[in-house]
């Protein structure tokens, strides 16, 4: 089954839930940035996050960005999603390798680290994005994205995000779920919600037994009847082009760009998402300066 999200509300109108499967884009993610297992689960965990968060925007051209800043040795962890919840992302130090915690379990925490910041950026195409941020709780992500939905926005959140990597580091499964309560959702819908999310267990050993979005919130949500409003493909997307990358050397200026011309030659540029490289000629370069110079 390939990647997909599910939108759903309880028919009571008390609470809106959406859920993510997400192996084949992480395992993309991990192929391209080449990550050790902890830094697979920790960008794994944003990706799916992110894509639950931008899917719910739909003003068309929207995007999401999450951005975790934990003081860990992964660094900072960066994922972005457009409208539909297609994602991209990236983790400064890929080759992060801690050892299992007691449990068997990867240790997300400490690579990601527990003193910084989870950040959210909405840009709806307005004058300035919408910027929220709060405090790391444990660097775990999925219980400090509910703590932001909390803090932020007002929102009783419960979050649940995964990635379980096999023997060989490939991903075997990943995904989660944002399940929030809706005006007039008193304490009993609150308990119900959460006394499901306890008894349903790990993320990850869900979706490796069904990875279906919509069987995972059925199982977190024992108790409440869904109405499936949406069903969506998503997939790891990176809006890059070598037209992009030209205008990124056309904004170094004409000074800078005549000294990349002297000094290299020629430019080589890679995409920070993804594994797209494009390489610059001394001639493509000198027409850019030119074209700059008879525009001064």
């Amino acid at each position: 089954m390939s990647d997909r999200l599910i939108r759903a509300i309880s028919a009571d109108g008390l609470v809106k839930a959406v859920a993510v499967s997400t192996r084949d884009l992480t395992e993309r993610a991990r192929q391209i940035h080449r990550t050790l297992p902890v830094a697979t689960a920790a960008l794994g965990r944003a990706l799916a996050a992110a894509s639950m968060m931008g899917n719910a925007l739909k003003g068309e051209g929207s995007s999401l960005t999450l951005q975790i800043r934990g003081g860990g040795p992964l660094g900072t962890i960066l994922a972005v999603s457009d409208d539909q919840g297609n994602v991209r992302g990236t983790v400064d130090d890929p080759s992060v390798d801690l050892p299992l915690r007691p449990d068997g379990k990867l240790d997300v925490g400490t690579a990601v680290g527990r003193d910084g910041t989870l950040t959210v950026i909405r840009d709806l195409n307005m004058k300035e994005p919408y910027v929220g941020s709060v405090a790391l709780l444990g660097g775990e992500i999925a219980e400090d994205l509910a703590a932001y939905f909390v803090e932020s926005e007002q929102v009783p959140t419960a979050c649940g995000l995964g990635v379980l990597v096999d023997r060989d580091q490939s991903v075997l499964a990943a995904g989660g779920y944002l399940i929030q309560l809706l005006p007039g959702a008193g304490d009993s819908v609150a308990a119900r919600v959460e006394q499901g999310v306890l008894a349903a267990g790990a993320v990850t050993e869900l979706l490796r037994a069904d990875p279906d979005p919509e069987a995972l919130l059925r199982t977190v949500m024992p108790d409440f009847e869904l109405e499936i409003l949406e069903r969506t493909p998503v997939e790891y997307r990176c809006d890059c082009s070598r037209e992009r990358m030209e205008r990124a050397l056309i904004s170094l200026g004409p000074q800078e760009l005549r000294s990349l011309i002297d000094e290299q030659g020629q430019a080589e540029l890679t995409c920070r998402f993804c594994d797209n490289v494009q390489t610059f000629t001394r001639g493509q370069l000198e027409a850019m300066y030119e074209a700059m110079q008879k525009r001064s």
